[in-house]
C-alpha cells in the first residue's frame, strides 16, 4: 500500500489537534459568557473557571459586582457539591437606577466546594448567575474574580484590559451593548434570560461534542489505514 495515503491522514489528525489545542489554551482564564448584551435586559452570565495547578484543586470562587452601576437582582444555580452566597452590603454612594435611589446592592458572590466537588487538574467548571436589569448602553461591567487553591493560594483575575494586549490575569468583562426590538423583549424578564442561557448552553456543548468526533474519527482513520498496510505485506 503507499505510504502517501497514510501520510495524509496523519497530517490531517495533527491539524485537528493544532485546531483544538489553542482554543483550549485560550480559555485558561477565568471569563464570563456573554461578554457583551442588551441594555435594560436581564441575563444569565456564565463564568467558567479552570483549574490551572497540577498539585492543588480550586476551593472557591468570589465575584466581585459592580457598584457604581449596581444589579438590583443577583441569583444563582445550583452546582452539585458548591454552596453559593450572595453577599449584599451599602453602596459606596447611592446610585439612580431607573428612578429610583439605590444605596444597597449585591457585591459578592462567593461559591463554595465540597472536598469531592472541587475543581481539579485539568478541570473547569461553571457558575451561572441570572442579574438584571443591565445598566445604559457602552457601559463595561469589571466584574473581578478570585479562585482559593487548596493550597491557601489566591489567584486575583482582577486586571481591566485597556488595549490590544490582554493583561496576565485579566478580569471576566462585560460591555452592555444597545437594545435591538426582539432582542431586548427576549431578555425582559428573568425567565426569558434562563431560557436563552439554556438553549446558548446546549449549543455550545454540541459544538464541542462535534470536534472531539472529528478528533476520534480521523484517529480511527490513522489505525485503520495502519492496519491494512500491515495486512498488504504479510506473505
Amino acid at each position: 500500500m503507499p505510504r502517501r495515503p497514510l501520510q495524509t491522514a496523519a497530517a490531517a489528525l495533527v491539524g485537528l489537534g493544532l485546531v483544538v489545542l489553542p482554543a483550549t489554551a485560550a480559555s485558561a482564564h477565568v471569563r464570563v459568557i456573554p461578554e457583551t448584551t442588551a441594555a435594560g435586559a436581564w441575563t444569565v452570565l456564565t463564568f467558567r473557571v479552570p483549574n490551572e495547578k497540577d498539585a492543588a484543586t480550586t476551593t472557591k470562587v468570589v465575584i466581585d459586582l459592580p457598584t457604581d452601576t449596581p444589579l438590583s437582582h443577583v441569583g444563582t444555580r445550583p452546582v452539585p457539591g458548591w454552596t453559593a452566597e450572595v453577599q449584599t452590603g451599602k453602596l459606596p454612594a447611592p446610585v439612580d437606577v431607573e428612578g429610583a435611589t439605590i444605596t444597597e446592592a449585591p457585591l459578592h458572590v462567593v461559591f463554595t466546594a465540597s472536598a469531592d466537588a472541587a475543581i481539579g487538574a485539568g478541570q473547569f467548571q461553571e457558575f451561572e448567575l441570572q442579574v438584571g436589569p443591565l445598566p445604559a448602553a457602552g457601559t463595561d461591567l469589571l466584574l473581578p474574580a478570585h479562585q482559593t487553591y487548596s493550597d491557601g493560594t489566591v489567584v486575583d483575575w482582577d486586571e481591566p484590559t485597556t488595549g490590544a494586549e490582554e493583561p496576565e490575569s485579566p478580569a471576566p468583562e462585560l460591555k452592555v451593548t444597545a437594545a435591538e426590538g426582539d432582542d431586548h423583549q427576549a431578555a425582559a424578564s428573568p425567565t426569558a434570560a434562563a431560557s436563552s442561557a439554556s438553549s446558548s448552553s446546549s449549543s455550545d456543548a454540541g459544538l464541542w461534542f462535534g470536534v472531539a468526533g472529528l478528533v476520534v474519527g480521523a484517529a480511527a482513520l490513522v489505525v485503520a489505514l495502519v492496519t491494512g498496510r500491515r495486512r498488504q505485506v504479510q506473505p
